[in-house]
């Protein structure tokens, strides 16, 4: 006799095995490992895979795609303050806004990808984007029309100098969304698309993965030194339009290389978007939201629970929190198709995992939030502290002059010299007083790096407060104090710890604590965490602006740095950041990491699934 639907008992636990026929007969446990077999064995995607053959084009067209960004933008505030002839808020709002947009764009990037186009064609596509970004920007640095008329040294001081005309405005914003359409596409896909060349069910392949991700990385920091060193004195000091064509001619190489590789290259078909997943989940929930959970614990309807698809899958046990969400895996009459057991309607019944899934980017949210005010530290890196340093002695002997872009070159080597450290020395060290495999949870690691960003921003205050007075009291024409460049080593070594702990610390916490199959989500949080970062650092420069200030006192952030007060400015920040680490710390608190999952594998033989109990 068969049993449709049925929950079976085991030790007091109980799961249930939708709609498949569980049957009486000796054979039943062997039919029912084939049917998992066969569904799982029909979406794996028998393939070879392009391994080590296309790590050149791939690697290749990542580091010159890196170059032109980076030395297009690492010395970008410069060029809106000398060529351009904007005022400090006005550069810094370009900043702002242009990395906000761009660091939201990557979510629709995302999402076509994995629900359309694949992630081929979605580079593909965005890189000739960029190149037409790049390209428009390099032309407003070499075309005369596009810049507004030269300024001399008497009228920057008396503020008489022409800023940029509605157009000459407008063609640079456009040059700048076609790079945030460019970056759409190229920041989400780049690193999946390296993986998607390995195979990750074999030791080899595994090998390969974990060797991409560290030539990966390894090139970017080498990307970033040459932008920030090497491009940044060139446009600084030699030409800006050769500083611009430079990282343009690169991005031109790094196409024709992508595409020299399409032989080589494995596609992985796109498998749908997480983020309808998310969606079906809520729209489930809401439509059941009528449903009573009874208070003896039993439930009259049944959770939908089949077997997972993939290669290598977790699957997680259901749980009490946000129980509410638990409402769109319980079937109703009607919900399952008589064929094969499956869903009539995906908007009214989910998966256990999915409702799990989306219970994991519930819980992280109020953690996800926490991070926001702490990168306003990070974004200040690209707009105030060059302009201090553009107001500091930054002669290196009587000759070299360090370019005020290159000034964040501290922050980065500190991070460079910092992680090793930690990794091979410091972690072993607090794992034996701990017990702890990091040495330290990932939430101790993101509050650290909260306290390095506030402590950043009061001695960035104390400096400019110095600096600020130096200038005054010497009261040089152009407005430079006679001090030291060097002088903001100590804000800047604070801003790399800060990295080192928040900024990588939340890209671990989000990739371990969401499922694997919604990385791509947690990635998406942080990149959002930097665009809403640049949001709230415009708006508070705005209101700074204009509600500070008058009575015939200059604001605090007057385009003259000597007459405004940028130390309030960053005091401001740092209240807000120690505001910020008290709600932190609570969200910390009340957190409840991701419940143990259960490893569903393919090896070839059979599918060992392990269903937890449902606790209603």
């Amino acid at each position: 006799m068969a049993l449709e639907g049925k929950r079976l008992c085991c030790r007091a636990n109980c799961f249930h095995m939708p709609s498949w026929s569980i049957s009486s007969k000796p054979s039943s446990q062997q039919e029912q490992r084939a049917r998992d077999d066969k569904v799982l064995s029909a979406t794996i995607t028998k393939r070879k895979p392009g391994g080590w053959r296309a790590m050149p084009f791939i690697l290749g067209n990542e580091t010159f795609e890196r170059l032109a960004t980076f030395g297009l933008l690492a010395n970008f505030t410069v060029y809106l303050v000398k060529k351009l002839h904007m005022d400090q808020v006005s550069a810094s709002n370009v900043i702002y806004i242009w990395s906000g947009v761009s660091n939201f764009a990557p979510l629709v990037g995302a999402f076509i990808s994995d629900a359309y186009v694949g992630k081929f064609r979605t580079i593909a596509f965005s890189s000739f984007a960029l190149l037409l970004g790049m390209v428009t920007v390099t032309l407003t640095a070499w075309i005369p029309e596009l810049l507004p008329p030269p300024c001399t040294q008497q009228q920057k001081v008396l503020g008489q100098c022409l800023g940029p005309t509605k157009a000459q405005l407008g063609i640079l914003i456009m040059g700048l969304g076609f790079l945030s359409i460019g970056g759409a596409g190229v920041r989400p896909c780049s690193i999946p698309f390296g993986a998607d060349q390995f195979d990750p069910t074999t030791d080899e392949g595994k090998k390969g993965i974990n060797s991409f991700f560290n030539w990966y990385y390894t090139s970017f920091t080498v990307v970033l030194l040459l932008a920030q060193t090497v491009v940044v004195y060139i446009q600084d000091s030699v030409s800006w339009v050769l500083g611009f064509g430079i990282p343009t001619v690169c991005m031109f190489f790094s196409i024709i290389l992508f595409f020299i590789g399409t032989k080589f290259y494995v596609h992985v078909e796109p498998e749908g978007s997480p983020f309808s997943g998310i969606m079906q989940v809520l729209v489930a929930a809401y439509r059941k939201r009528r449903i009573e959970f009874p208070a003896d614990g039993e439930l009259n309807g049944l959770f939908y629970d089949p077997p997972l698809k993939g290669v290598v899958m977790t699957k997680l046990p259901l749980t009490d929190q946000f129980r509410f969400l638990n409402k769109a895996a319980i079937i109703e009459v009607g919900e399952l198709k008589a064929a094969d057991g499956s869903r009539s309607d995906q908007w009214r019944l989910c998966s256990i995992q999915q409702v799990e899934e989306v219970k994991c980017l519930v819980r992280i949210i109020p953690i996800w939030s926490a991070g926001i005010i702490s990168l306003m530290t990070m974004t200040q890196q690209g707009t105030f502290t060059v302009f201090q340093a553009m107001k500091m002695d930054r002669h290196l002997g009587p000759r070299f002059q360090i370019p005020a872009g290159s000034i964040g070159v501290i922050s980065l080597i500190t991070v460079g010299l910092w992680l090793p450290f930690y990794d091979r020395i410091l972690v072993p060290v607090l794992r034996k007083i701990t017990k702890h495999e990091g040495g330290i949870t990932l939430l101790q690691r993101i509050g650290i790096g909260i306290v390095f960003s506030i402590l950043a921003m009061v001695v960035a205050g104390l400096t400019e407060r110095v600096r600020r007075a130096s200038a005054i009291k010497h009261h040089h024409p152009d407005g430079v104090a006679p001090m030291s460049v060097m002088w903001l080593t100590p804000q800047l070594i604070l801003m790399g710890f800060s990295e080192a702990f928040n900024i990588l610390g939340q890209i671990e916490f989000f990739n371990r604590q969401f499922p694997e199959h919604m990385t791509s989500v947690g990635n998406a949080l942080f990149s959002c965490s930097f665009a809403l970062a640049n949001y709230l650092s415009s708006l508070l420069v705005n209101v700074v602006h204009h509600v500070t200030g008058g009575h015939g006192r200059p604001d605090w952030l007057a385009n003259d740095l000597n007459a405004g007060r940028l130390e309030y400015f960053y005091f401001s920040i740092a209240g807000m950041g120690l505001l910020n680490l008290i709600y932190f710390l609570y969200c910390a608190h009340r957190y409840r990491y991701k419940g143990n999952a259960v490893q569903i594998q393919d090896n070839n033989s059979h599918v060992d699934v392990e269903l937890r109990s449902v606790k209603a």
